[in-house]
């Protein structure tokens, strides 16, 4: 059943009331590949933007802030917190993203961890897409989700 629609088939936000406050965590991931010229920029930090990387934790973080503007439906939320982790792809010229929003209330954080991933992979390729504009997003998944009524859930390998 979608709980997001009534019974006369209409949209409606959630009612949480009833939720306990539980700590709630979850991770996302994606990935960029890009071409051995533009990633070489980005690690010399020689783009004319200014900091890659660093730019794009920055950017997702925010967007983890403002998911619920983005998304139809989402609760607004008092994250706890938002980690980010950027690092070389092991089989592809590129990065890996990953994000992890934690908080301690009624709902969970799948979709923040979700937007964050996107949107700080988006910053990197509006950064360097003067170099390469080739460059592709993907994988963009939910690896874990910890706390609430569901239960966790982590992603197979």
């Amino acid at each position: 059943m979608l709980t997001h629609i009534d019974k006369n088939n209409q949209p409606k936000m959630v009612d949480v009331s009833d939720k306990n406050i539980t700590l709630r965590i979850a991770r996302a991931s994606g990935e960029i590949a890009m071409s051995k010229e533009a990633f070489d920029i980005v690690e010399s930090g020689a783009g004319k933007k200014g900091p890659v990387l660093q730019t794009a934790v920055i950017a997702a973080i925010m967007a983890a802030k403002k998911t619920p503007e983005l998304i139809p439906m989402c609760h607004p939320l008092l994250l706890s917190g938002v980690d980010c982790e950027i690092m070389p792809l092991e089989n592809k010229i590129g990065y890996k993203l990953s994000v992890s929003v934690k908080i301690e209330g009624k709902t969970g954080v799948e979709m923040e961890a979700l937007t964050a991933v996107s949107v700080g992979l988006l910053a990197i390729y509006d950064m360097v897409k003067a170099v390469d504009k080739s460059m592709q997003i993907s994988n963009i998944k939910l690896d874990q989700k910890i706390g609430g009524k569901s239960g966790e859930y982590t992603r197979d390998k």
